[in-house]
């Protein structure tokens, strides 16, 4: 007995000692990263003439915070938000202290219709008269897309360039699970309803190889009417020269082509922009970053903003039931979350309209759901304009389809009105491996699903060890099916408020998983206007018959430093509830949490 209580206090007195050195550990790194943020904001200039734009990295909706990129300064990959990029070219575009933009472009991870707000923001910042200079070493195609409205291109004289076309191309594994003894039960609605084709086939069917040249072409050809308007030269030109792949064209003949105007080293980049601003010293010529060009734009907004503001409610990611934001891993779209702020939005007084900013792909049927029955009610009390990013389909137009109205970019990828189900089957893997399965029950379908095939000794893989029945098959196609219909029925009631009426029957025709372009959105009737998310928020003003408001962005983004905090100790809870419970009940409760959240209905695009 002795012993035991030795242990049990030694045991305690371990967690204490790790839950202290985690703490002491976060209390460091946080003064790291307040020192660090401290001494990068005393180097910021006051007066800068240039605004300097990195169309590089990743570039989503909204910035997230990496606390590793403070921690250990590793800018390797650059990552930002798309709202400050463009606030910021909006304000220059009037601010007489800044002269210009330079734009550093490199490899960026963005959809099109990210790009194509920039470059349009850019087109719009040149009727100032202010110039704008792009400088790369090795320019990828979607940032040249956005870099081909400045008024020069400058790249590396061992530089690269990009252009090759836009394409779909995917592994498809029907043979990999055949010799590994799996098989995948597939229930859908729709026949475009492409994603899971990879899983049950070999190869594009018909369906899917139509819709995707159909969406890629029509992207492809704002991109090289764009440029080719910019550039001077003929969007056909463009086409046979993305047919040469320029990647591995001569820089000299990327200049004769007229897709770049001089090939020049980053320091005579500088000296061209200094005889721009007639500047003569070097140590006069500074650069502004976009998040400074906005936080020297700040004033206090007038009584009448205060009092009507229009709320702009980010969505970006997955669509699921409940996750955690994890500042380690980026974002998603937890339902949980955002039914609460879509709750909030909908009881405060100042805010006057709400714009809902998705880029999603989709997810979850029972999530997406859940969401859009928060946007119709708050509709019902306050207007809500749906703004799609550069993909808002599947799932990602469910949660806005009963928005009052809906605006998009004509890249923007949605639709994809569909929705499928995937079990996979075991039961010739159990056999090679000589598993068997004995047990009893009450009634005839009280062991569903219960048949899983785990390998002994390693404790590893979870997988239905028997396919499914007849009855079982009619039992979840019908699931999706019935998930499939309220779809529609979602699609109709937001139309009609829209003022858009569309009958159950022509939504089927639009729908049957089919993606579609913003431009087509707009032709079919599932949008109602094109544009940016300016045009959505002067859409929304104008339905709340508001002049005078002010802009606020939601969810509010955590400080980085209580987003550290959690973290850790959310590691640290997690490591005692192991102590605790034991690992193996601890990963089982796990398992069955995440069993209970797992939506066997999925809506998700398939963009690959």
């Amino acid at each position: 007995m002795k012993q035991f209580i030795k242990m049990f206090f030694a045991s305690v007195l371990g967690v204490f000692f790790s839950f202290l050195l985690l703490f002491v550990f976060a209390v460091l790194s946080v003064v790291a990263i307040v020192n660090f943020a401290g001494s990068e904001l005393k180097k910021t200039p006051k007066d800068s003439p240039i605004l300097k734009i990195d169309i590089s990295g990743i570039i989503t909706e909204r910035e997230y915070y990496d606390p590793l990129n403070l921690i250990f300064r590793n800018y390797d990959i650059n990552s930002q938000g798309l709202n400050d990029i463009l606030d910021a070219i909006a304000i220059a575009k009037d601010d007489s202290k800044i002269k210009g933009i330079y734009l550093r472009t490199g490899l960026v991870q963005a959809g099109v219709s990210a790009m194509e707000d920039v470059r349009n923001a850019l087109l719009d910042f040149k009727q100032s008269g202010k110039f704008v200079v792009a400088y790369g070493e090795i320019i990828s195609q979607r940032a040249y897309f956005a870099a081909s409205a400045a008024d020069k291109i400058f790249l590396n004289p061992q530089g690269m360039l990009e252009l090759k076309g836009l394409g779909s191309m995917q592994q498809y594994n029907k043979g990999v699970f055949e010799k590994m003894g799996i098989e995948m039960q597939v229930f859908k609605v729709g026949k475009y309803k492409s994603y899971i084709e990879p899983y049950i086939s070999d190869k594009m069917s018909d369906e899917d190889r139509e819709q995707k040249s159909a969406y890629l072409n029509s992207i492809w050809n704002i991109m090289i009417a764009g440029i080719g308007e910019s550039r001077g030269i003929s969007a056909d030109l463009v086409n046979e020269y993305a047919d040469e792949y320029t990647l591995f064209s001569a820089p000299e003949n990327l200049v004769k082509y007229g897709l770049i105007d001089s090939l020049v080293y980053a320091d005579e980049v500088e000296t061209y922009l200094k005889n721009l601003t007639l500047i003569e010293d070097d140590k006069d010529l500074k650069f502004a970053k976009p998040t400074d060009v906005i936080a020297g734009n700040f004033e206090l907004p007038s009584g009448a903003a205060v009092r009507n503001k229009i709320a702009v409610l980010y969505a970006e990611g997955s669509i699921v039931s409940d996750a955690e934001d994890n500042m380690f891993s980026g974002t998603s779209i937890s339902a949980k979350n955002f039914t609460k702020e879509l709750k909030k939005l909908q009881g405060d007084s100042s805010v006057k309209a709400v714009v809902f900013r998705v880029n999603s792909g989709g997810g979850s049927a029972f999530a997406s759901d859940q969401i859009w029955h928060s946007v119709r009610e708050l509709g019902k009390v306050k207007p809500v304009v749906a703004s799609l990013g550069s993909y808002a389909a599947s799932g990602g137009y469910y949660i806005v389809c009963g928005a009052n109205k809906i605006v998009t970019s004509p890249s923007t990828l949605t639709g994809s009105i569909g929705i499928f189900g995937l079990f996979p089957s075991g039961k010739q893997l159990a056999d090679k491996l000589g598993a068997t399965y004995d047990g009893v029950a009450t009634n005839k379908r009280t062991l569903f699903g219960e048949q899983a095939l785990t390998i002994p000794f390693l404790n590893a893989g979870v997988l239905p060890a028997r396919p499914l029945d007849e009855d079982e098959l009619a039992l979840l196609q019908g699931f999706v099916e019935r998930g499939y219909d309220a779809f529609l029925s979602r699609c109709k009631e937001g139309r009609d408020v829209a003022g858009q009426s569309i009958s159950k029957d022509s939504l089927n025709e639009i729908g049957q998983g089919r993606v579609w372009t913003g431009t087509d959105a707009v032709r079919l009737g599932l949008a109602d206007t094109l544009g940016n998310l300016e045009t959505a928020i002067a859409v929304a003003a104008k339905m709340a018959n508001l002049e005078e408001y002010s802009v606020d962005e939601y969810p509010t983004i955590k400080d980085p430093t209580a987003k550290f905090f959690e973290e850790v100790f959310g590691s640290s809870k997690i490591h005692f509830l192991e102590f605790v419970l034991g690992k193996d009940n601890f990963e089982k409760r796990r398992l069955l949490n995440a069993l209970a959240k797992y939506d066997y209905r999925q809506a998700v695009i398939d963009w690959r």
